[in-house]
């Protein structure tokens, strides 16, 4: 229980008499109760109270050299990009990173409302010309700069051995397997729908299409798991949980960045690490990825496809 003091304690830690203390009661809201039938003050109640009208209090020192160094993302969660916030962090002493998985959609309106940094984002164009920018038109007051982290595969995450025999997304979209499906916003889901459309097949008619996870590797438990017979995802997954993978395409994966902001130092120490020999060696280790244009700033019409 928290110290309680009596009012003869008050008037001394206030240093005023005690019949002061009852007027600082009834006009100046001096923390008080009156529970047992006598005055008595709640000791850290009391020193709030003061603080809270202390004069000229000294602002709060801001250590500018740590807080240039703090990185939040938003947006779409990859295994790679966890690598390199990790290494980031090794890299620059002092530095945090911290990653919100809100979908490719959700990064993008946080890099807007100045919640994040970068968002991560691999939003396909209704045309399927390219990535991305007609996202940030619509969510964007200005354009952004858009870098390339990598291109990933993605494809249909089964079963070892593929015991359902399933070929790709006609076999989804006839209804005989069940799925699970990434959130509303994330890009996989967009190209998931779009897969099922071209297809013919609309989400309510397939079996688990309401069962959403919030990541990709949450793809590869439910499959493991047994709770589903497949669900799209990237290929890193299925490789790092000995599952088998049908390919669907290649998709490029950007970080989203506010112009203003581009150059600030920890935006720009974070970009300067894509090229790492470490990062580049863990995305072999990984697999599905393709870092030819990562780092590269990327222009709007030039496609979604590693050269």
């Amino acid at each position: 229980m928290k110290k309680l003091l009596s009012t003869k304690e008050v008037a001394q830690y206030l240093g005023v008499n005690e019949k002061m203390v009852y007027t600082l009661i009834s006009e100046k809201n001096l923390p008080a109760t009156k529970a047992t039938g006598k005055w008595l003050f709640p000791a850290h109640l009391i020193e709030q109270w003061v603080e809270s009208r202390t004069m000229n209090f000294p602002e709060t020192v801001q250590h500018h050299s740590t807080m240039e160094k703090t990185l939040i993302i938003a947006g779409s969660n990859d295994m790679l990009i966890d690598f390199a916030m990790k290494l980031y962090m090794q890299e620059n002493e002092g530095a945090y990173a911290a990653f919100c998985n809100l979908g490719s959609l959700g990064g993008i309106r946080a890099v807007h409302n100045g919640a994040a940094h970068i968002a991560t984002s691999h939003l396909m164009d209704r045309d399927e010309s390219d990535y991305n920018f007609s996202f940030t038109e619509n969510e964007m007051q200005e354009p952004p700069a858009v870098v390339n982290f990598s291109f990933r595969e993605q494809g249909y995450i089964i079963s070892k051995g593929n015991p359902k025999k399933i070929k790709g997304t006609k076999d989804i979209a006839s209804g005989k397997f069940t799925v699970v499906n990434r959130t509303a916003g994330t890009g996989t889901r967009l190209l998931f729908d779009a897969e099922l459309a071209a297809h013919n097949a609309e989400g309510k008619t397939i079996p688990g299409y309401d069962n959403c996870v919030a990541r990709h590797i949450d793809v590869g438990f439910e499959i493991l798991n047994g709770n589903a017979d497949a669900g799209l995802g990237i290929k890193a997954v299925a490789k790092a949980l000995h599952l088998d993978f049908i390919p669907i395409q290649w998709e490029r994966y950007d970080l989203i960045i506010p112009k203003s902001r581009y150059f600030d130092k920890n935006i720009q120490a974070f970009i300067s690490l894509l090229r790492d020999p470490r990062i580049i060696a863990h995305a072999e280790k990984l697999g599905g990825y393709d870092l030819k244009r990562s780092a590269s700033v990327i222009y709007p019409g030039e496609g979604g496809t590693p050269d």
